[in-house]
Order: C-alpha cells, then sequence, then structure tokens
C-alpha cells in the first residue's frame, strides 16, 4: 500500500487520508460487521487515530456495543450510506472500511477474526491466522 492512502464514501461527501502503514489488516466476521457490510464479514484496516484525517466532509456515527465488548463508533456517509471508518472508545485508533480505500487492491489481510460468528456459506481463507473471537483469542 502506498503511502499515503486515501479514500472515501461512494458519492465523495466523506474522505480522508492516512499518512501511516497500517498496524493491521483484517476480516472481521461479528454480528455486527456483518450488518454493516451487508454481507458475510468486513474487511478492516487498523491506523493509528494522529495519522488519520477527513479530508472533506464527516461521516455520521452509529454507536453501539460490539461483541468484544467495547463501545464502537461506525462511521459512515449520511449521503449515500457508505461505511467509511469504526472508532473504538479507549483505543487510540481508527479501523478503515477497506471498501472505502481508493485503491483497494492494495488491502492484504493478514488474519480472519470473530470466526465463531462466520457464516457457514462464507469462504474463510485457508492460508490466514483464525481467531474465534478478537485477537486475544
Amino acid at each position: 500500500m502506498e503511502i499515503p492512502f486515501a479514500g472515501g464514501c461512494a458519492c465523495g461527501a466523506v474522505r480522508y487520508e492516512c499518512s501511516v502503514e497500517p498496524l493491521m489488516a483484517f476480516n472481521c466476521h461479528c454480528r455486527d460487521c456483518q450488518r454493516a457490510s451487508g454481507t458475510a464479514y468486513a474487511s478492516g484496516i487498523l491506523v493509528p487515530e494522529g495519522a488519520f484525517r477527513f479530508t472533506k466532509g464527516a461521516p455520521k456515527y452509529h454507536v453501539g456495543t460490539a461483541d468484544s465488548g467495547r463501545t464502537v463508533g461506525r462511521g459512515f456517509c449520511g449521503e449515500c450510506g457508505s461505511p467509511v471508518a469504526a472508532t473504538q472508545t479507549g483505543n487510540p485508533i481508527v479501523i478503515i472500511n477497506a471498501s472505502s480505500l481508493d485503491d483497494p487492491s492494495g488491502h492484504h489481510p493478514m488474519m480472519e477474526i470473530f470466526t465463531s460468528s462466520a457464516q457457514p456459506w462464507d469462504y474463510l481463507h485457508p492460508a490466514l491466522p483464525k481467531y474465534t473471537r478478537g485477537l486475544d483469542s
């Protein structure tokens, strides 16, 4: 992935930029990510909060409790509904939705998380480490 990298929503109302290499990349199969993505999982890229900024507009957030027990704010465009990024209380990170990247071809998941919630019709990459819950499982 070329640094800096950028992305945004489908309609262009929300744009962002990140100035550092991602800390990690994953596919999350938790029910919240399934609902937010509209499919079997969401691909996320974890970056430090200080290296991420919105350059145009701002997402609306739906705040709830994730399967991990943490409070998560899922940011989406208020105009087109595209998921853009998420935050977790107590963690200085941003989880960027890989689908929102300008060039998602540079996204390479390193692991599958919350596989205990994976759908039976979903394909889990056989070469990736699998965690039944988050990284602490």
